[in-house]
């Protein structure tokens, strides 16, 4: 209940109903709103909280497929609905058609043997979907959010804020390929998926039922990172260094690769109707209006998490910047980016 679609959900349910939220870390109770200190991967723990029954258990947890085979029972028998969190990424290419929620999914299409034999995000994802279809019941909905954003997760591509926006507030460039720079693609903001999960609380028709909860908006990341970079303009004074490369190939190397080739490369473009009819919620965030308001805010106390400094030290390289050693801490990843920076593996 803390991330981008989580703490809205949490603060628009306990309007009018008693929450409980596990953290792993300890929190103050709110009015209507109790939270749990715990592992919630911790099967124990869990249990522990599962014998009391809820009458709707909200799932944001990730699992392996064998993780969740055990679990989910437990969950099913001890709630009158429960949501499992998919994802979107878990669609096929649809080659410039709108995405339905019956549109193939890459585990039923895919002939990469490689790929199937591993637990990878898009594939577990569609794996414990089967699960729970196969299950026997029915008290399950199923939520394939795609690329949502708040104020403190803002994706360009493949990379997270900790990698494009840390180099443009640093003043170096943002280097984007021009595969995944053409691809078109959708950011939906996260109160408005939480919005519409909240219309699907207790709503009978939405069990045994699958939803995407997407804009039906669509843009290139080319655009997207234009409109990053207009923004950003606008609230600092300087605009952003940007520099294509020629593809994804070396990017694949460092950061998810299957992410990239089974997702990044895809146009996303979706048909939203299903949630709309389903909660009677239309009016999503524009892009262009929510990136701007996200990053204003981000912008008055900005946090960022992990820089990774293997890409950095890739991005530096394609631009011909060099990160200062003052702003790498601890020796390990100074030299973890002088490594990766003169290509000495």
């Amino acid at each position: 209940g803390t991330g981008a679609m989580g703490e809205p959900l949490v603060q628009l349910l306990s309007k009018n109903n008693n929450v409980t939220v596990t953290s792993r870390q300890m929190k103050p109770a709110q009015r209507n709103l109790t939270y749990i200190q715990g592992n919630a991967k911790d099967s124990d723990f869990i249990n522990s909280l599962l014998k009391d029954g809820y009458d709707i258990i909200i799932d944001f947890m990730i699992y392996t497929t064998e993780q969740f085979r055990q679990r989910i029972n437990e969950f099913l028998i001890n709630c009158k609905q429960y949501f499992f969190f998919s994802s979107s990424r878990v669609y096929a290419n649809n080659k410039g058609g709108k995405i339905t929620e019956d549109s193939p999914r890459l585990l039923d299409t895919t002939t990469d043997e490689a790929y199937l034999k591993t637990d990878e995000y898009a594939l577990a994802k569609a794996r414990q979907e089967n699960i729970l279809q196969e299950s026997g019941r029915t008290n399950w909905t199923i939520i394939r959010p795609y690329i949502t954003f708040n104020s403190q997760r803002l994706q360009l591509g493949v990379y997270e804020k900790e990698q494009w926006l840390y180099r443009a507030l640093k003043g170096r460039t943002i280097v984007l390929p021009e595969d995944i720079a053409k691809s078109r693609t959708t950011l939906t903001y996260g109160l408005d998926v939480a919005k519409s999960i909240e219309k699907l609380v207790g709503n009978w028709r939405a069990l045994g039922e699958t939803f995407h909860i997407t804009t039906s908006e669509s843009r290139t990341w080319e655009e997207i990172l234009q409109i990053y970079a207009d923004a950003l303009e606008g609230l600092t004074g300087m605009r952003p260094k940007i520099k294509y490369t020629a593809d994804s190939e070396q990017l694949q190397t460092i950061l998810n690769e299957y992410q990239i080739k089974y997702d990044r490369l895809y146009d996303r473009e979706f048909d939203n109707s299903k949630i709309i009819n389903a909660s009677g919620i239309n009016n999503f965030m524009k892009i262009e209006e929510g990136i701007r308001f996200c990053l204003s805010e981000f912008i008055k106390s900005p946090l960022f998490f992990n820089i990774n400094w293997k890409y950095e030290a890739w991005a530096d390289r394609i631009s011909g910047e060099k990160t200062k050693w003052k702003e790498i801490n601890g020796f390990k990843k100074k030299l973890k980016y002088f490594l990766h920076y003169h290509e000495i593996f």
